[in-house]
């Protein structure tokens, strides 16, 4: 149905509540990079308004820090633009202060605690390869 895969991937070892933040935080990237991926505007059956929402499957993954951090590796060489997010993060309060955070760290040194990419399926699959579907 879709040619493109949304893949988000998760380092399996954060609280359930840094794996939410850190997915809510990868998913605005994506949509930001790629906004017609957004449908039309939902409405009950009382005609109450609700906000759009991906018209694309979204699949949520996990990995260890050495495959995340390979996964980040295979991105770059292959020219993927990513949403990234590195464990520095979340010790910062505001978006400078988070961009100000990721700016100190390169590819090799960064604790990427979590990715999200959106590419040609076949891509997507071999960047991610590793990463196991999120129990």
């Amino acid at each position: 149905m879709f040619d493109t895969k949304i893949a988000i991937v998760l380092r399996d070892d954060l609280p359930v509540w840094q794996k939410l933040n850190v997915t809510a935080f990868l998913t605005s990237g994506i949509v930001a990079q790629f906004p017609e991926i957004i449908g039309d505007p939902y409405r009950d059956r009382a005609g109450n308004p609700y906000n759009p929402m991906s018209v694309q499957p979204i699949i949520v993954l996990s990995a260890d820090g050495a495959t995340l951090s390979t996964i980040h590796r295979r991105a770059l060489e292959r020219g993927v633009t990513t949403s990234a997010y590195v464990e520095e993060m979340f010790a910062t309060g505001h978006d400078a202060a988070n961009r100000a955070v990721f700016a100190e760290f390169a590819p090799n040194d960064a604790k990427v605690v979590g990715i999200a990419l959106r590419g040609e399926k076949k891509l997507a699959d071999k960047i991610t390869k590793g990463a196991r579907m999120h129990a």
